[in-house]
C-alpha cells in the first residue's frame, strides 16, 4: 500500500506535523511528533487502569512518555461531584520528552464533573470526547451546569465528539449474561478501544492482560475485551472520527539497551532489591501503610525469592523500630512513609544517628501539613529530613529526579548508608511516585559492588595487652564504625540511645567527649564522597536555574523552551542535597542570578542563602501539581530580564 504526504498542519499545542494520505475508501492518517492525552472520570470509571493500558501499549510501540495519575483526594467521594474526578494525563513523543505535558490535546470525559474540571486546561481547537449517557439534568445540575454544555455553544472552540459511551458498551455487551450496571462498568474499555484506533496503539498486550486480571471470571474478562474491541470498531466506521493519528516510535531518543515502562515505587523498589544483591545482604522493609508509600511496600513483598522480608507493622514507629533492629542484626534495611509519618519516625532516626547503623528512609512526599493532601504532591519536608530530630542529629538525603531515575537514586542511597553506617533519607514525591517513563534495564556490570565486611573479632588492644572489641573505633578515611552482627563471639557491645563514649561505646556524660562524638557525626557527613553536580551551560548563561528532586523535568523542558526562543540560560540539578556536592559553592558564584523553582515556599533557597550566602531568588508552588513547562519558562524570562 502506497501513502502520499501532503503539506504540513498544525495541531493544537503549535507542534506541526504531516499529513498521509492513505487510499480512497479508508480514512486519513496525520502524523505527530507528539500527544498529549487525558482521561478523566469519577473514581469508579477505571481512569487510571484505562491510562495504565494505553500507557502500556504506547511503551511497547516505542514512544518516549511521561505520566501524570491525578487521584481524589477522598477515599469515596461522592459519584459525579468534582472532589471525585480522577484523572490520568499521557504524553508520548516520537523524540525525548521530559513531562507530562502542560495542555491535553485530547480529553475524554466520562461525566459531566469530569469535563468541569478538566476544561481549563484544555487549549482550544483541541478534541474533546464526552460520554453523553452521563450528561443528564441531574448530573450537570450537581457540579453547577445550569444548561447543558454540549448544547450552549461553550464548547464551540473544541473539536466535540459526542459519544454514547455507555449506550455503546452495553450494546455490545448484549450477549453476555451480564447485568446493565456489570456491562456499564466496561466503558472504560470502550474509551480505550477508540482511543487505540486514533493513535494506532497495539492491542495485543490489553487483551492478554484482560485475560489474566480476570482470569477466575473468563466472562468477565472476554466481556471487557469485547468492549475493548467495539471501542476499535466505532473508531474504524463512524463519521465522527475521520482521521487518525500516527506517533513513530521514538528510535534516537533512547540509548541501545532493553526498556520497560516504569513507575517512581515500582523503580524505587527494584533499586532497593538490586542494592540488597549488590550488597549480599538480605533487604528488610519495615513499614506502615500510607499514601503515597503504600505501592513499595506492596511490591517488596512479592520478592521473597531474592531474600526480601516485609513487615507491616501496627503503626509508623513499630516499621522503623523493626528496621532499625533488622539492621543491627545485620540486614539492608528500610521503612518507607510519607511526611507525617516521618513526623512519628523522628525519635527512632535519631537513635539511628546515634548508634551509627545504615537505615534507609524512604519518604514520598505529599501535601501537607497534618494529612494535608494525601493524593496530591509537593517537595516540602526537605527541612524535615535535615533538622526535623532534636539535638545535632545529620542524615544524608538523596533525591531522585524523574521516576527511572528512582532506581538510581536507591542505590546511591543504598551506598552511602552502606559504606559511612549511617541513616539517609531517601525523598521522592508523590508526581515520581506515580507518574512513569521508559527506564533502560542495567547490564550487571553497570552495577556498583556493594559489599561491606562485618567485623570478625578483636579490633583493639589495651595497654596491658588484652584484645578487645571497640564499636565505635572509626575507620580513618569514612569514619564508619565497625558492622557487628549480633552473636558474634566476642564482639559483645553496649548499645542504646544515651551518648557513647568514643572508641567504647560505653555510656558517656562527659562534656567534652560529647562534644567530640556530636562534631565527629557531623564529619562523617561532611566527609560523603558524591558526584560534582553538573551544569548545562552552552552558551555562558547570567542565570543559573538550579532545581532538585522531581522539578528537573519541567525545569529542564523551560530551559529547552527558552534557549530554542533565543535565550540564554544555565541549569544545574541537585541529586545529593546533604551533603551538597564540593562544588556547589564556585558554580553558584559564577552566575548573576540563581533562581530555585521549588514545590515549596523556598525551603532549598533558604539552604542555599544561609550556606553560600546567595541571592538565591525562589519561585515556588504549592497547590498539589507539578510545575508547568510554559510557566516555568515565563518565571525564568522574567529572572533573565529583571
Amino acid at each position: 500500500m502506497t501513502s502520499q504526504v501532503s503539506s504540513p498542519a498544525e495541531q493544537a499545542d503549535g507542534t506541526v506535523v504531516g499529513e498521509q494520505r492513505k487510499p480512497a475508501g479508508t480514512k486519513d492518517v496525520r502524523r505527530l511528533d507528539r500527544v498529549i492525552i487525558r482521561f478523566a472520570g469519577d473514581s469508579g470509571d477505571g481512569m487510571q487502569l484505562t491510562g495504565d493500558r494505553f500507557t502500556s501499549e504506547t511503551a511497547s510501540f516505542g514512544n518516549d512518555l511521561s505520566t501524570l495519575p491525578n487521584f481524589p483526594a477522598e477515599i469515596r467521594a461522592p459519584a459525579g461531584t468534582l472532589p471525585g474526578v480522577s484523572s490520568f494525563q499521557l504524553h508520548f513523543a516520537d523524540h525525548d520528552i521530559l513531562t507530562p505535558g502542560d495542555a491535553p490535546n485530547v480529553l475524554v470525559a466520562m461525566n459531566p464533573a469530569a469535563l468541569k474540571a478538566n476544561i481549563a486546561d484544555v487549549p482550544r481547537g483541541a478534541e474533546i470526547i464526552v460520554n453523553t449517557d452521563e450528561f443528564t439534568k441531574r448530573a450537570m445540575q450537581k457540579v453547577g451546569y445550569a444548561a447543558s454544555p454540549l448544547e450552549d455553544g461553550s464548547l464551540d472552540g473544541y473539536h466535540l465528539h459526542p459519544v454514547p459511551l455507555t449506550t455503546l458498551t452495553v450494546e455490545a455487551l448484549k450477549d453476555f449474561d451480564l447485568s446493565r450496571k456489570e456491562a456499564e462498568r466496561s466503558k472504560n474499555m470502550f474509551a480505550l478501544g477508540l482511543l487505540s484506533w486514533m493513535y494506532h496503539r497495539p492491542t495485543e498486550g490489553t487483551e492478554r492482560f484482560l485475560r489474566t486480571k480476570f482470569a477466575k471470571k473468563p466472562e468477565i474478562a472476554e466481556a471487557n475485551i469485547a468492549a475493548f474491541r467495539a471501542g476499535w470498531n466505532f473508531g474504524e466506521t463512524t463519521e465522527d472520527f475521520a482521521v487518525s493519528y500516527e506517533v513513530a516510535p521514538a528510535a534516537q531518543a533512547f540509548p541501545v539497551g532493553t526498556y520497560r515502562n516504569i513507575s517512581g515505587n515500582l523503580a524505587l523498589a527494584y533499586g532497593l532489591i538490586t542494592a540488597s544483591r549488590q550488597a549480599d545482604l538480605p533487604l528488610f522493609l519495615g513499614s506502615y501503610p500510607i499514601t503515597p508509600a503504600s505501592d513499595i511496600l506492596h511490591e517488596l513483598s512479592r520478592h521473597k525469592n531474592f531474600g526480601v522480608r516485609t513487615f507491616q507493622a501496627e503503626d509508623e514507629i513499630a516499621g522503623i523500630g523493626a528496621a532499625l533492629g533488622a539492621a543491627f542484626g545485620g540486614s539492608l534495611a528500610v521503612t518507607t512513609t510519607s511526611g507525617p509519618g516521618v513526623a512519628l519516625k523522628s525519635e527512632t532516626i535519631g537513635l539511628a544517628v546515634s548508634l551509627e547503623l545504615p537505615l534507609l528512609i524512604v519518604d514520598i512526599q505529599r501535601g501537607g501539613p497534618s494529612t494535608g493532601l494525601p493524593t496530591k504532591t509537593e517537595q516540602a519536608d526537605l527541612l524535615q529530613a535535615m533538622y526535623g530530630r532534636n539535638g545535632e542529629a545529620p542524615v544524608p538525603v538523596v533525591a531522585p529526579k524523574t521516576p527511572a531515575d528512582c532506581f538510581d537514586a536507591a542505590v546511591e542511597a543504598a551506598r552511602i548508608a552502606l559504606t559511612y553506617r549511617t541513616p539517609v533519607f531517601l525523598l521522592s514525591d508523590g508526581y515520581l511516585a506515580n507518574g512513569s517513563e521508559p527506564w533502560r534495564i542495567p547490564e550487571l556490570d553497570e552495577l556498583p559492588d556493594l559489599r561491606v565486611q562485618f567485623a570478625q573479632g578483636p579490633n583493639h588492644t589495651l595497654d596491658d595487652g588484652t584484645e578487645v572489641f571497640w564499636p565505635y573505633l572509626r575507620d580513618p578515611q569514612t569514619l564508619a564504625r565497625p558492622w557487628a552482627v549480633p552473636g558474634t563471639p566476642g564482639l559483645e557491645h553496649r548499645i542504646g540511645g544515651i551518648e557513647k563514649q568514643d572508641g567504647t561505646g560505653n555510656i558517656s556524660y562527659d562534656p567534652a567527649n560529647h562534644d567530640f562524638m556530636v562534631r565527629t557525626r557531623q564529619a562523617k557527613i561532611d566527609g560523603i564522597e558524591v558526584p560534582d553536580v553538573e551544569v548545562d551551560d552552552p552558551h555562558g548563561a547570567r542565570t543559573l536555574v538550579l532545581g532538585w528532586g522531581s522539578t528537573y523535568g519541567p525545569i529542564t523542558a523551560a530551559v529547552r523552551r527558552l534557549r530554542t526562543a533565543g535565550e540564554s540560560i544555565a541549569q544545574a540539578h541537585l541529586r545529593h542535597l546533604n551533603p551538597f556536592p564540593r562544588n556547589l559553592g564556585e558554580v553558584l558564584q559564577r552566575y548573576d542570578k540563581v533562581v530555585v523553582p521549588e514545590m515549596n515556599l523556598g525551603q532549598l533557597a533558604t539552604l542555599i542563602r544561609a550556606r553560600y550566602l546567595v541571592d538565591a531568588q525562589s519561585y515556588n508552588q504549592v497547590n498539589g501539581m507539578p510545575f508547568k513547562a510554559e510557566q516555568l519558562a515565563t518565571a525564568l524570562k522574567e529572572a533573565i530580564d529583571g
